[in-house]
């Protein structure tokens, strides 16, 4: 049985504040087992989003893209995302409106909502660790994914987008 939301947390462990991603990663996988919650969600962690998370959408309901972001809104951003043709890209990266995009066109159908849980970041040096600044903001998105992993539905999402 398809999850019906899917989770991409996005980032290199070994570039300092780009560990955002696979750290929110771990601690949401550990919290959703504890909650009783982890059935309903399947989460995906990657270097970077590429062509084939797309088939990764197929039967959700809702998608999640989490990743670490330079210049970020601090601590955090939560935005909704939709599909967008004309997004410049490799096939070897991709953003996530790419990512919905590839999506519509291979399946030729809407996908999932999808939002974007982006957390700044000061430094991406590699061999360095996740800064004690990437850690607080770490801290304050955990925060809201334990909200919305309570509350799993894209309306109640939506709510949030203006409050985060």
């Amino acid at each position: 049985m398809t999850a019906p939301v899917v989770v991409f947390a996005v980032g290199n462990p070994s570039r300092g504040d780009d560990a955002i991603g696979p750290v929110l990663f771990e601690r949401l996988l550990v919290w959703l087992d504890r909650e009783g919650l982890a059935q309903g969600f399947e989460l995906i962690e990657d270097f970077q989003l590429q062509i084939e998370h797309a088939l990764d959408l197929r039967g959700r309901e809702l998608a999640l893209f989490i990743d670490a972001g330079e210049g970020t809104p601090a601590p955090f951003s939560f935005r909704q995302v939709q599909a967008v043709a004309g997004i410049t890209h490799t096939t070897h990266e991709l953003p996530p409106e790419a990512v919905l995009q590839v999506y519509r066109q291979t399946e030729g159908s809407e996908p999932p909502t999808s939002f974007v849980l982006c957390v700044r970041g000061e430094s991406f040096e590699l061999g360095e660790p996740l800064s004690e600044m990437a850690e607080k903001r770490v801290q304050q998105a955990f925060v809201l994914l334990q909200a919305l992993c309570r509350e799993a539905n894209g309306e109640a999402w939506s709510a949030r987008v203006s409050s985060a």
